[in-house]
């Protein structure tokens, strides 16, 4: 990815933003994902899927570090961007359950 090179503060913030607004919309992409592989799921410890959040962790735990990233700041934002999507997760598929 290649990086800007900026002639003001103003203009590094404002790239800044962008990828802010960028990373947003990536977490709302995922977001959607998530909730449909409830469809796809028979129980809530299926959505809960240790082993898979466990994979996840991994890969962008060696995705961080291959980018000269602190594995322990990206580990710690995905843990609770997962937690909070499983949790979407479980209400999409009670939701479904009860039509």
């Amino acid at each position: 990815m290649k990086v800007k090179q900026c002639e003001s503060l103003q203009e590094i913030r404002d790239e800044i933003d962008k990828v802010d607004e960028q990373i947003i919309d990536l977490i709302a992409h995922r977001k959607n994902y998530v909730a449909q592989a409830a469809r796809f799921k028979h129980s809530v410890a299926e959505i809960k899927a240790d082993d898979r959040i466990e994979d996840v962790l991994n890969h962008v735990r060696h995705k961080a570090l291959s980018l000269g990233l602190s594995p322990n700041l990206v580990i710690e934002l995905f843990s609770r961007m997962i937690h909070d999507m499983v949790e979407t997760e479980i209400s999409e598929f009670r939701n479904a359950k009860n039509f």
